[in-house]
């Protein structure tokens, strides 16, 4: 089973990725959560959060409530147990100051949502098919073995 965490904020666009990711040939569990401080506590796995497996790869929205995705990014990516997840910004913004930001701050990449439907579906399919089906992901210790370093006694 592989698990994908969402950071998106729009049901809709929540959901065009639920059906692009259902019809892989993979099984994969898909995991939302709507904003950016929600995102550090799933990948934390504090609170609500403490029993839910470590993600394989992170799909990002940058224009999120409370945290940015920039900030969940930065966050993430200072944390030596989360740095090495795989994190795809997607999001609509086409503005080169923030792709070069997010590369900058150890984005793996950056796609833009396209705005039609079968577009949307056929980016999603194709982020999938590339890091589970082409791109050689780190055999990195669990997510439950990070979070137990971090925060001794912990479960």
């Amino acid at each position: 089973m592989l698990h994908v965490l969402l950071v998106e904020d729009n049901p809709g666009d929540a959901e065009l990725t639920r059906q692009a990711l259902a019809s892989s040939r993979l099984s994969i569990d898909l995991a939302v959560v709507d904003d950016g401080e929600k995102a550090l506590q799933y990948l934390r796995r504090e609170g609500r959060y403490a029993g839910v497996p470590g993600p394989d790869l992170l799909l990002l929205d940058l224009n999120l409530p409370k945290l940015s995705g920039e900030e969940v990014l930065r966050e993430l990516k200072a944390d030596p147990g989360l740095r090495p997840l795989p994190v795809v910004i997607l999001t609509s913004s086409e503005a080169e100051n923030e792709i070069s930001r997010c590369y900058a701050e150890g984005a793996s990449c950056y796609v833009v949502k396209p705005v039609e439907f079968s577009s949307f579906l056929d980016a999603v399919s194709a982020i999938e098919r590339f890091w589970f089906s082409v791109a050689r992901l780190s055999r990195r210790e669990s997510a439950s073995a990070r979070t137990q370093k971090r925060n001794p006694g912990r479960k």
